[in-house]
């Protein structure tokens, strides 16, 4: 009973808030400000994949942005070339499939080495497919890119509205609705035999191959996951985008998707959520106020790893360790 107490005390209630903050925000924030929540939530997902590589499985690429690509473009060419397949019903699998795709043929690559060479080779990839988006122009609109409209949803249009009254209205709650799905389906998969397996891969390779588990393959199904909720991540950043360029797929964005699970921390299951969504505004408002907004992000990035190397989420559930602590001492 007091187990089931302290459950629903700062899990379920935490959750709650949560879910009626993201909901609620429309009627709080301004368009803009709600817009660029929604660019974080895109992000918050795929940073969600990211970390099963990285903070789950102890593999660290710089080349995420090939599958955040993949979903991007999936949409955005579905718009230009199969319009009347352009609904939210069909757009979704499609980016999934095509990241799925992709992440196993690039995995089935990758996940034969590790560490310095497994991220390099990811680059190298995602460099491969930067390459491709750039130079196909009459296919993939080259560096001018693709535009995104706004799509249907089971025969329903929206042709009527402009995007930011799209965003605001029923899109804002269609994005809190699958970032809910992807993370507590992210939460199961880590949580799950899998998620231990990976764990165990993680702390040591050897042993875990040792006890039977098939280390390489185990490596290849997280790669592809991960991928996946890049492509997700991407297909419904092209919605709030309205624009996609062969600049999703360079590695300086892939680096970016690393800085923010870093700035969360990746040590914590939602830190990277955290990193996505205060990354997002940190490089915009760094952006507006200065021309040398690369050097706050840079100096941010040094003061996290010195003072908070668990990130901020790390830092807040280490801080909240402590403050229990003394809690449970004095019922002691």
């Amino acid at each position: 009973m007091a187990q089931l107490k302290s459950f629903v005390r700062p899990g379920l209630i935490i959750y709650l808030v949560v879910i009626s903050g993201f909901l609620f925000l429309p009627r709080i924030v301004s368009t803009f400000n709600l817009i660029l929540f929604q660019y974080g939530i895109t992000f918050a997902i795929v940073a969600l994949g990211f970390n099963l590589l990285l903070g789950y499985t102890g593999l660290l690429s710089f080349g995420h942005g090939a599958y955040f690509a993949a979903g991007a473009y999936g949409v955005a060419m579905t718009a230009k070339y199969f319009p009347d397949l352009f609904s939210l019903e069909i757009l979704i699998p499609i980016a999934l499939l095509i990241s799925f795709l992709i992440s196993a043929i690039f995995g089935f690559v990758c996940v034969r080495h590790t560490k310095i060479f497994f991220a390099i080779l990811a680059l190298a990839l995602s460099m491969l497919l930067y390459a491709l988006l750039f130079k196909f122009y009459h296919l993939t609109g080259g560096s001018d890119g693709l535009y995104v409209k706004i799509p249907m949803l089971f025969g329903h249009t929206f042709a009527n509205m402009r995007r930011p009254q799209f965003l605001s209205g029923f899109y804002h709650y269609f994005l809190v609705g699958m970032f809910f799905a992807a993370y507590i389906v992210m939460k199961c998969i880590v949580n799950s035999p899998f998620g231990k397996a990976l764990q165990a891969i993680r702390d040591n390779e050897v042993r875990a191959e040792l006890i039977g588990i098939r280390v390489r393959r185990y490596r290849l199904y997280a790669f592809i996951i991960s991928g996946m909720y890049s492509g997700l991540g991407g297909a419904l950043w092209g919605f709030v985008n309205g624009h996609v360029t062969p600049d999703v797929s360079h590695w300086i964005f892939s680096g970016e998707l690393v800085y923010m699970t870093l700035l969360g921390g990746f040590g914590v299951f939602a830190g990277p959520v955290v990193g996505a969504l205060i990354f997002n505004f940190l490089k915009l408002y760094a952006m507006g106020s200065t021309e040398y907004w690369m050097f706050i992000i840079g100096a941010t990035l040094i003061i996290i790893v010195l003072v908070l190397p668990g990130g901020v989420a790390g830092g807040l559930a280490r801080l909240a360790s402590r403050i229990k602590q003394p809690s449970d001492k004095g019922a002691a």
